[in-house]
C-alpha cells in the first residue's frame, strides 16, 4: 500500500471506535456506520497495510501492578557516535519503558517505571549510570499523569 494513503470520514470513524474498543465486532461497526461488514474489514486491512493501524494492545495500570514511581531521565552521551550502543543497552533494561532520541540538551530522553524510590536509585546506580557511553543524567520524577491520550485521527 502506498505511504500516502489518505483516510476519509469512514476510516476516521472506524479508527475512533476501534480506539475506544479494539474488540468491537466488525458487524457492529458496519451497523453503526450503515455499511457492510466486508467494507469495514477492507478498510481496516487497508489501514493496517498503510501502517496507520499498527496493532492492538491491552492497556494495563502500572500502579495496580505495584509500579508506583514514574520518572523521566535526560541522558547526555559522551559522543554522538555512542547513540546506537547506548540505546541497545537501555533497551535491555526492563525498567525503561520508552526512549526518545532528542535535540537540545539531552541526546536521549527515557521514561522509567519502578516499584519504589529505592528501586529507582538501584536502577540509576547499578544499571543506567554504569553504561559507559553515558556522560551524565538528570532525573525528573513524575508526581502524576493528568493528561494521557493518543493522537485522534
Amino acid at each position: 500500500m502506498a505511504d500516502n494513503y489518505q483516510i476519509d470520514n469512514l476510516d476516521r470513524d472506524i479508527l475512533n471506535e476501534l480506539m475506544k474498543n479494539a474488540r468491537i465486532p466488525y458487524a457492529e461497526l458496519a451497523k453503526n456506520f450503515s455499511v457492510s461488514p466486508g467494507t469495514i474489514h477492507v478498510r481496516v486491512e487497508k489501514m493496517k497495510q498503510a501502517g496507520i493501524i499498527l496493532g492492538t494492545q491491552v492497556e494495563i495500570s502500572p500502579k495496580q501492578l505495584g509500579y508506583d514511581v514514574c520518572c523521566f531521565i535526560g541522558i547526555i552521551l559522551k559522543s554522538a557516535k555512542d547513540y546506537p550502543s547506548a540505546l541497545t543497552k537501555l533497551e535491555n533494561l526492563e525498567e525503561v519503558v520508552e526512549a526518545y532520541y532528542t535535540t537540545g540538551h539531552y541526546s536521549i530522553f527515557i521514561k522509567v517505571m519502578t516499584r519504589s524510590i529505592d528501586g529507582l536509585q538501584q536502577v540509576l546506580i547499578n544499571k543506567i549510570q554504569t553504561i559507559d557511553e553515558i556522560q551524565s543524567t538528570e532525573t525528573l520524577i513524575s508526581l502524576q499523569n493528568p493528561i494521557m491520550r493518543t493522537i485522534r485521527p
